[in-house]
């Protein structure tokens, strides 16, 4: 295990690691203008939503870590005390690499990297037309954490307006992941998507409390098939299935057909009901897996 203290090697070699490893994290594409009415658009992926009520975003256009120098996008904002945030999809992404270049003050990247410029309602900075979502915010803070290069400065906005594309959302007027297709962040120069098949859904335990990983039977919870995700999914249940599911299941032909290839070969009858809980967590089905679990502890006892 490499063991870092952050005070021991170079800032930049820091920076590398924590963008690296706190990742992936949504982009902030944020316009802005100076006083004069200068336009500026740059990403950061330094970035989140912190409240709905009320709303705040935050991101962080951080001290340049190479010359300690600070961005434009912060220059601007505490001249105008505002920002327009457009999230980032597939569509777009490249554009918005350019759009990251260190320009001359008062060069348009909307120019430089080919973006319509759509007039926002309430404040000066203009919108991304080609972004699927732009919220429109005052900044009710700003929050410097250090004078050093790569210190951040939290910018602490409040949305005024949100605009959403309507063709990113579904039947129901949510929108869909698969349709606004997002990217994220990671380190170097690596991005990842947020759609198709990086998509994968956990069930939140918040309506219904899950039993909790030291409940599982010491059989299933100390077995070398299973891995600690997999553990989750079963421990995630809020009760474990009854004696009337296991008779049930014991009666069907696959249960049936497991008994009589393996009667006599309880290892080989664990390995099979192992894998085929897997195979039904992998598809979400976890009363299932947990039959296949709780058939196999009952078949192995002797005279069952």
């Amino acid at each position: 295990m490499l063991s870092i203290d952050p005070h021991a090697i170079p800032t930049a070699k820091l920076h590398a690691y924590l963008l690296s490893s706190v990742a992936p994290r949504p982009i902030c594409f944020a316009s802005t203008v100076d006083a004069e009415g200068n336009v500026n658009l740059s990403p950061y992926s330094f970035f989140n939503v912190f409240g709905s009520n009320p709303t705040t975003l935050i991101f962080s256009p951080s001290r340049r870590v190479r010359d300690n120098t600070i961005k434009h996008t912060l220059e601007n904002i505490k001249e105008t005390m505002e920002v327009c945030i457009n999230v980032v999809n597939h569509d777009m992404v490249w554009q918005m690499s350019l759009a990251s270049t260190e320009y001359a003050k008062g060069v348009n990247e909307f120019v430089k990297s080919g973006f319509t410029e759509l007039p926002s309602e309430v404040i000066k900075a203009p919108r991304v037309k080609e972004s699927p979502v732009q919220i429109e915010c005052k900044v009710r803070d700003i929050i410097e954490t250090g004078q050093e290069g790569g210190a951040g400065n939290l910018v602490i906005c409040e949305i005024l307006r949100m605009h959403i594309n309507e063709e990113v959302l579904d039947a129901d007027g949510k929108i869909d992941q698969n349709k606004i297709q997002l990217v994220a962040r990671l380190g170097a120069d690596w991005y990842c998507k947020a759609y198709g098949d990086a998509l994968f859904e956990i069930e939140k335990p918040v309506r219904n409390k899950g039993i909790g990983y030291d409940q599982l039977p010491e059989f299933i919870r100390f077995s070398s098939f299973l891995t600690g995700n997999q553990l989750g999914q079963l421990a995630n249940v809020e009760a474990i299935p009854g004696d009337d599911l296991v008779a049930e299941f014991e009666q069907s032909e696959f249960a049936k057909d497991m008994v009589k290839r393996f009667a006599h070969h309880t290892d080989s009858l664990e390995y099979e009901l192992f894998e085929a809980a897997k195979h039904f967590l992998a598809k979400h089905e976890v009363v299932n897996a947990w039959l296949c679990l709780l058939f196999f502890d009952k078949a192995k006892k002797p005279g069952t």
